[in-house]
């Protein structure tokens, strides 16, 4: 749902294309930015765009799966997908939630402040090398870093024919890039970090540490201090009450190995439960399981909550999904969810 709502929830941080950081209407926000609309031009290719847009390379190509990667080609429109919920738990320090390849970070604020948001695409760890999940810290920073692979990434590349000095220096060819913020887990294993290929921003590509941007990892590092916590999540199913209309934000889940797996349809029923509380709801199944097919990162409407009075619905209405149940099978709607408002 292409739709500029933000001036009913949030308003972006700065008006230049690659804003990261939205203010937060209230402590307990669900969601914020916009689903915009932009038009290609001579060379670009979404990899451009999604740098120049904050976004990730699965992130823009999920949200664009009929569009050709490297010619777009001039006039075509691109869905520029900058309207998220934001996950469940904890809002202090860092968050990454590795199945949207996606790091939050909650800045501290002095009272009677408006709440911030800084959000940017990573890339994550590949498979046999998964970026762990838990909580954790950072325990120390380091600009211009060197980088020593461990004994385990060299063999990999010596096993490819392309060798690994024992220390690699720093400059524009460390894959660590100009700055590095080291986390407690296994020490000096983890990092979150810059990176000398930006284009693979957004992939499970990585040995296990988190990788950003040149530009988005230099706006970060003056901003998090040592001791900082950080949160490493998978959530691949977002739900959320926003204004008595209850919405959807599905990314593709990941194992344990960091690799997609099926989206999860009873695991949608327990988060909505969840998110609903104590109110009923009208669910478009349709829309529901749409959403959950498709897994591209757009948050969907796919209901309205009801009022506690409100009479039950005539026969062939969308079902009702009431705290705690689980229906056996959704039923098939054909009419849209109604407009947002």
């Amino acid at each position: 749902m292409q739709k500029t709502i933000s001036a009913v929830f949030f308003a972006v941080f700065s008006a230049s294309a690659g804003a990261t950081q939205y203010p937060l209407s209230s402590p307990d926000a669900l969601m914020f930015g916009d689903v915009e609309s932009i038009t290609a031009f001579g060379e670009d290719t979404l990899p451009d765009l999604a740098r120049r847009y904050s976004l990730g390379y699965e992130e823009i190509q999920k949200a664009n799966p009929r569009v050709d990667l490297w010619l777009p080609g001039e006039g075509t429109p691109i869905v520029i997908p900058n309207q998220r919920l934001l996950p469940q738990g904890a809002r202090e320090g860092i968050v990454v939630n590795l199945p949207e390849h996606r790091l939050y970070y909650y800045p501290k604020g002095k009272k009677g402040e408006t709440p911030q948001v800084i959000t940017f695409p990573v890339s994550i760890g590949k498979m046999d090398w998964s970026t762990p999940l838990g909580r954790t810290k950072v325990v120390d920073k380091r600009k211009n870093p060197t980088w020593t692979p461990p004994e385990s990434v060299r063999k990999e590349h010596a096993e490819r024919g392309d060798p690994l000095p024992p220390v690699v220096k720093a400059g524009p060819d460390n894959p660590l890039g100009l700055y590095a913020m080291r986390l407690d887990l296994r020490p000096g294993a983890y990092l979150i970090h810059g990176t000398n290929n930006p284009i693979a921003v957004g992939m499970a590509i990585t040995h296990g540490c988190i990788r950003m941007y040149p530009e988005d990892i230099e706006a970060l590092f003056p901003l998090v201090p040592v001791g900082t916590p950080v949160w490493l999540i998978n959530e691949p199913v977002k739900v959320a009450r926003v204004n008595g209309q209850v919405w959807l934000e599905v990314h593709p889940p990941i194992d344990a190995e960091g690799q997609r797996a099926e989206a999860d349809l009873e695991g949608f029923y327990a988060l909505a439960n969840a998110a609903l509380g104590e109110a009923p709801a009208e669910i478009h199944w349709d829309f529901v399981l749409a959403t959950l097919r498709q897994a591209n990162g757009l948050p969907q409407m796919v209901g309205l909550e009801l009022e506690p009075d409100a009479a039950p619905p005539v026969e062939g209405a969308p079902a009702i999904l009431t705290p705690g149940s689980t229906p056996n099978e959704p039923p098939s709607q054909s009419a849209p969810p109604p407009a947002a408002r």
